[in-house]
């Protein structure tokens, strides 16, 4: 879930880059932005976004898996034993 979060959040930075855009550009900034009337542009691009993240994870998580499965181990040795605890000092 954290790519979601995060992929959510890069959107949601992204269209408030584009509020702060227009806020310094004025009425030139509507052309640049191609919202073309579009009152709901920025929650559909953070729709979409949030619909792309989730896809991707469903599509490739489980190839990404595979590919990181079938990586040789280099140079991994097994991991140092942990020292057995002290005994107890009780009298």
């Amino acid at each position: 879930m954290l790519v979601v979060y995060a992929c959510l959040a890069f959107s949601s930075f992204f269209e408030m880059l584009e509020w702060w855009g227009s806020l310094i550009g004025g009425s030139a900034t509507e052309d640049f932005l191609a919202t073309q009337g579009d009152k709901w542009d920025t929650q559909w691009d953070m729709f979409l976004a949030g619909v792309g993240a989730i896809t991707s994870l469903l599509l490739l998580s489980r190839p990404h898996d595979r590919q990181l499965a079938a990586l040789p181990d280099a140079g991994s040795a097994a991991p140092p034993q942990q020292a057995a605890p002290a005994a107890s000092l009780r009298g």
